[in-house]
């Protein structure tokens, strides 16, 4: 008989089961660093400290579009405390601009500025405040310029030219562009859109607006650059991707990348607003300036300014339908407010464009997305990534024909819903599981939460109305909607870009017992990362003591900790990894000990699937023997299968690695005379291919869920539509989610593996965010009748009439 699954027979008869393995693949364990933060106790960025530092502080534009005629830093310069004052003519190389996909930013204002905030001098002092009042003395003297600030007043013909030199710059999108204030455009055109427009018995429009967010991360932008002693510099840092900020620091100081030595400090969140450069490149020209260390710190205002923000859009829909439901055709027109610099924008523009149509079957497309230059705030990567705009405005008007149909909205979804080898309007094969029909039954047979949850025996209990503590209802005008949404993301990057991560892993033994550690450089910006490399090293080794080292520049790129790919990537490159040192420790074994060695034969039939699955006993003495005092050490790199660029004409292209989908239900109470919401329910089904680490996976759906709340009812910056200046940069007038906010969160997790994927894993954190905004949009338009085209909805939308 054989024996049972997950044991093998010794060559002795006796049995070791894979059950004794403790934080492996599959397993909720927990995080190292999660008690160090929950009690502050945990180091972030902007507790790092040098006994003899500076402070640095950046000058920032008072004005969204102006020349600047002069500047006088010599009253700065003559305050005590003040070691240097950087200007754009004090930067050391004839590169002063930098950028993650062109090289538009200017490292301090040059000739101009483009947007409010923009930066414009740098001071290091000896105390943060003495910096703070020296940049308030430098002079700058401003000629304003006309402010583009949409769509209409960035391509009327004569329209001010954000960027006069595009072509100059090796802009690669600049020659298809209709405009040169249009950063990117990408069409996707399939079948023929106008003929099924024809044909269908119901055709149904609207416009959308979509408001600008902020990854309003708890941690501030903060590092510390220490000048060395070999002319480089040690750039201690928070951020979501070290070697990208490599490329784009060591060229403006004019510095080899092997001279700019980085290390990840503890991040507070990202988001997405890490993945472009804030204080990297002051910090460090500072600290080559003065010669010593300078600390930068941004505070919650500045932080506003300091990094990219997520595209506002307004977008336009037409969706047509047959009588029995199925769908005909989609026409759509995305136009997303990119701000003065492109930062991520062209990669917005092709997700927004690929993914305009949602999870649903639908033959016959014609999309046009683009992102404008404007002198509002650059805007970039935020969680959603362009799908979150879309995604929007598709489930409204799912909901207005299932209306208009007389259908139930889930059930109409689920007619039109895409399963794998649907075929994508970019003419992608969907060649992985796409549950979206099962997605959307589960979140809808769950039970619903009881009515009028605020009435108790003692009166009302305010923190369940609308309104919560502010005692401003106890019910009277409070009325229940349910409603429905489902998203399609995309993980990893895309649309040809050379996606890859490397990780180095070493094995040796310690007294006796084999010790792993594995090294990467994925920022671990809260996503829990760090667990998924332990547990990955674990699972291929057998070895219960893995150590993760500090992420730094001295092993490969991780790439991004973006686009739900680290635990896809990373982890591949981890357990690719594992999979070489383990057959090096095999083949050490033969050599050492021969086949037949007693200790090594244990060890090499003790495999399930050519995985070590003991942690203990024979298995680990074997290995620690077979070690002896040689240490196996391997850096390695992982790529996932090639994507393509999209056809600039017709979007056609194999543009995505793998999809991620996940389905809500929100349950909302909303006082209709007040114009107050209660998120009663966030209820959400979503297939991750494989939970690595199902505590973390539940985290993951649950933080995006609450993002995804937060666009929907609070969160938006709100920038003067004439000055083009930002209206409320604080947790004060920028409203983010409490706990109080946050309403239970019941999470159904589907593991359909994609066998293209490590583990079968799927990306987990973005998806979530995508459709929990329409979901709490569908139901407070249930509630109260309203059209409801923007988001976040806002008090005075919901006291109109419908």
């Amino acid at each position: 008989m054989a024996p049972a699954h997950g044991t093998r027979l010794t060559p002795a008869g006796l049995t070791q089961s894979s059950a004794g393995r403790a934080g492996g693949v599959g397993e909720s364990t927990l995080r190292p660093d999660g008690t160090l933060k929950v009690t502050g106790e945990f180091a972030y960025a902007s507790d790092l400290w040098h006994e003899d530092m500076l402070w640095g502080h950046t000058l920032r534009s008072t004005v969204a579009h102006a020349r600047i005629t002069a500047i006088d830093i010599s009253e700065a310069l003559a305050t005590p405390g003040v070691y240097a004052v950087l200007t754009h003519d004090d930067l050391p190389t004839e590169v002063r601009h930098y950028g993650l996909e062109l090289r538009d930013t200017p490292v301090l204002a040059v000739g101009k500025v483009r947007h409010h905030g923009e930066p414009v001098a740098l001071v290091a002092a000896d105390h943060p405040e003495t910096a703070r009042r020296a940049a308030a003395k430098i002079r700058v003297d401003y000629a304003p310029l006309p402010v583009v600030t949409d769509e209409a007043s960035a391509t009327a013909p004569g329209a001010v030219l954000v960027h006069e030199d595009r072509e100059d710059r090796g802009d690669h999108y600049a020659a298809h562009v209709p405009h040169p204030n249009v950063v990117h455009r990408q069409p996707v055109v399939r079948g023929d859109a106008a003929a099924a427009a024809a044909r269908a018995d119901v055709v149904v429009r609207g416009e959308y607006v979509f408001g600008m967010q902020d990854q309003a991360f708890l941690g501030p932008e903060s590092g510390l650059a220490v000048p060395a002693e070999d002319g480089g510099v040690d750039l201690y840092v928070a951020t979501q991707w070290l070697h990208s900020d490599l490329r784009q620091i060591a060229p403006v100081l004019g510095l080899p990348e092997r001279k700019v030595r980085m290390t990840l400090s503890g991040v507070g969140g990202a988001f997405g607003g890490r993945e472009d450069l804030s204080m990297q490149i002051h910090g460090c020209l500072l600290a080559l300036r003065t010669g010593k260390p300078v600390k930068m710190v941004y505070n919650r205002f500045e932080s506003f300014f300091g990094h990219v923000h997520r595209h506002p859009a307004k977008l336009a829909y037409e969706h047509g339908a047959t009588r029995d439901g199925k769908l005909t055709h989609v026409r759509c027109r995305i136009v997303l407010d990119g701000g003065a610099y492109a930062s991520s924008s062209p990669a917005v523009v092709g997700n927004a464009a690929s993914l305009a149509v949602g999870p649903y079957v639908v033959d016959d497309v014609d999309i046009e997305a683009l992102a404008l230059y404007t002198n509002n705030p650059p805007c970039g990567a935020m969680r959603g990534f362009g799908a979150v705009q879309a995604c929007f405005a598709y489930e409204a008007q799912m909901d207005k024909l299932a209306a208009e149909l007389g259908l139930d909205p889930v059930d109409f979804r689920r007619r039109n819903a895409m399963s794998q080898g649907s075929v994508m309007p970019t003419g992608q094969v969907v060649d992985a599981p796409a549950p979206v029909a099962e997605l959307l039954r589960r979140v809808k047979a769950r039970p619903l939460p009881p009515e009028r949850q605020w009435e108790t025996t003692e009166g009302a209990d305010l923190r369940a109305l609308p309104g919560g503590l502010s005692n401003t209802t106890h019910g009277e005008g409070v009325v229940r909607g349910v409603g429905y949404a489902v998203g399609i993301k995309n993980v990893g990057f895309s649309e040809g870009f050379d996606d890859y991560s490397t990780a180095r892993v070493r094995i040796e033994a310690v007294a006796g017992e084999p010790v792993v550690t594995v090294h990467t450089a994925m920022a671990e910006v809260g996503q829990g990362g760090v667990t998924v490399q332990a547990q990955i090293a674990r699972s291929e080794l057998g070895v219960a003591q893995v150590t993760l080292a500090p992420a730094d520049t001295t092993v490969g790129s991780a790439g991004s900790t973006s686009a739900s790919r680290q635990t896809y990537m990373t982890g591949g490159a981890v357990k690719h990894t594992c999979e070489a040192v383990r057959e090096r420790v095999f083949d050490l074994g033969r050599r050492r000990f021969g086949t037949y060695h007693p200790a090594w034969a244990t060890a090499e039939l003790l495999l399930e699937d050519g995985k070590v699955v003991t942690d203990g006993g024979e298995v680990l003495a074997a290995l620690a023997d077979v070690l002896g005092d040689q240490a196996i050490d391997l850096e390695l790199e992982f790529r996932h299968r090639p994507t393509q660029p999209f056809d600039l004409r017709t979007g056609q292209g194999n543009g995505h690695v793998q999809y991620s989908f996940a389905a809500h239900r929100a349950v909302v109470e909303v006082d209709t005379e007040l114009g107050l919401v209660k998120v009663v329910e966030l209820a959400c089904a979503q297939d991750v291919g494989k939970a690595v680490n199902p505590l973390s996976v539940t985290g993951q759906i649950q933080g995006g869920s609450t993002q995804g709340l937060g666009v929907a009812v609070m969160e938006e910056i709100v920038v003067d539509p004439v000055t083009a200046l930002v209206r409320n940069p604080s947790f004060t007038d920028y409203l983010i989610p409490t706990i109080l906010d946050t309403p239970p969160m019941p999470v159904d997790i589907l593991e359909l593996a994609d066998t293209h994927a490590p583990y079968g894993l799927r990306g987990v954190g973005e998806a979530p965010t995508l459709s929990s905004t329409p979901a709490i949009l569908a139901a407070i338009r249930q509630a109260t009748g309203l059209a409801l085209n923007r988001t976040p909805v806002r008090p005075e939308h919901l006291t109109q009439q419908p």
